[in-house]
Order: C-alpha cells, then sequence, then structure tokens
C-alpha cells in the first residue's frame, strides 16, 4: 500500500541521515519572492511520510534588511520565518527540510542553535544551473562540506524531494495569490 510505502521511505531515511529514529513529524521549508518582494515562506508537514495538510503554515515575510542580493535576502528571509515558526507552541518536527543550499542549511543551524534546539536538518539543492527532473539533488548536512548525492532511485530521497517539491508548491502557490490580489488592487 501506498501507507507502508513510505513508512519504508522514512525507515530509509532514518538509515541514510544515522537518526536516532524513525522521524514521525518532518517539515519542509521554502522561500519565494520575486526580487525581495511580497516575499512569502512555507512551512509544510508530513507524517508518517504522508502530507498533512491541517498542519501547513504560510508567513509573509515581514523582513526590513536589503534583499537586493537574493542569496544573502533568501537566507535573511528563511531565517526570520524559522524564528517566527519556533516563536509558537506547535508541535516540534523530528527533521526539517530546507529547499536550499549550505547557506539556508546555516540559517536554519543558527536558529536551531540559538533556540537550543536538537532537531536533525537538511538542505537539498539541485545541482548548479540545472533544473530537470534528472538534475542531481545535492543533500547538504550540518558540519559537511561536501554535499551527498543519493541514487535517483533512493526511497530517502524520494521522501526528501516530496518534502521540498510540496514546500516549494506551497510557497508559490500562496506567492502568486498575493500578486494577482495587489495586481486586481
Amino acid at each position: 500500500s501506498v501507507a507502508e510505502k513510505y513508512a519504508n521511505d522514512t525507515l530509509e531515511l532514518a538509515k541514510v541521515m544515522g537518526l536516532p529514529k524513525v522521524p514521525d513529524r518532518i517539515e519542509g521549508y521554502d522561500i519565494s519572492n520575486i526580487f525581495g518582494q511580497q516575499a512569502v515562506g512555507s512551512l509544510v508537514v508530513f507524517r508518517d511520510g504522508e502530507a498533512d495538510k491541517n498542519q501547513y503554515r504560510k508567513f509573509k515575510i515581514k523582513l526590513e534588511k536589503d534583499t537586493s542580493d537574493r542569496k544573502k535576502g533568501d537566507v535573511w528571509m528563511l531565517e526570520e520565518m524559522l524564528e517566527r515558526r519556533f516563536n509558537n507552541d506547535w508541535p516540534l518536527p523530528d527533521l526539517i527540510i530546507i529547499d536550499g543550499g549550505k547557506a539556508q542549511l546555516n540559517a536554519a543551524s543558527r536558529v536551531l542553535k540559538k533556540r537550543k534546539l536538537d532537531i536533525a536538518v537538511i538542505g537539498i539543492s539541485k545541482g548548479e544551473g540545472l533544473r530537470s527532473a534528472k538534475a542531481p539533488d545535492k543533500l547538504f548536512f550540518p558540519g559537511q562540506s561536501t554535499p551527498l548525492e543519493l541514487s535517483l532511485a533512493s526511497p530517502a530521497l524520494h521522501l526528501i524531494k516530496r518534502v521540498r517539491d510540496e514546500a516549494h508548491r506551497f510557497a508559490i502557490t500562496y506567492h502568486r495569490n498575493l500578486r494577482s490580489k495587489d495586481f486586481l488592487a
């Protein structure tokens, strides 16, 4: 069944990451904006490997910093979103998946360290200049300089990509809705 497959994916993910237990609650994060304008963030939740849409959250980024440098801007926006997320008493995740590379992973790690939270976190990004389905995804782990590339057949990678893609879809949808409202106004 699909539920069994997802349970196996989470088990494989725990093995690949060396987690002490199979993650029950996985949170995925992404940022969406156009040159820092109408910036939003998304939080998606997967329980037992399946999307739990009742737990999804949207964030309007309130950032006051200069976001003209896109990479720095995305990092600051992610930090703001995570700070706001952890100001709430929502259930804590067992694993956080960030759509982004080393800089975004470091931002998430800073927020977790500042709040004294011991939560596993990884970043996932496409290879440079590649945007096809066959582009090798790179997994970034705190404290490691070299990213990991899993086989496209890896169940762990399938789960990570599902979380990342859902966070991306949710952020883009929210961003487009805000742009449409502004356009109509």
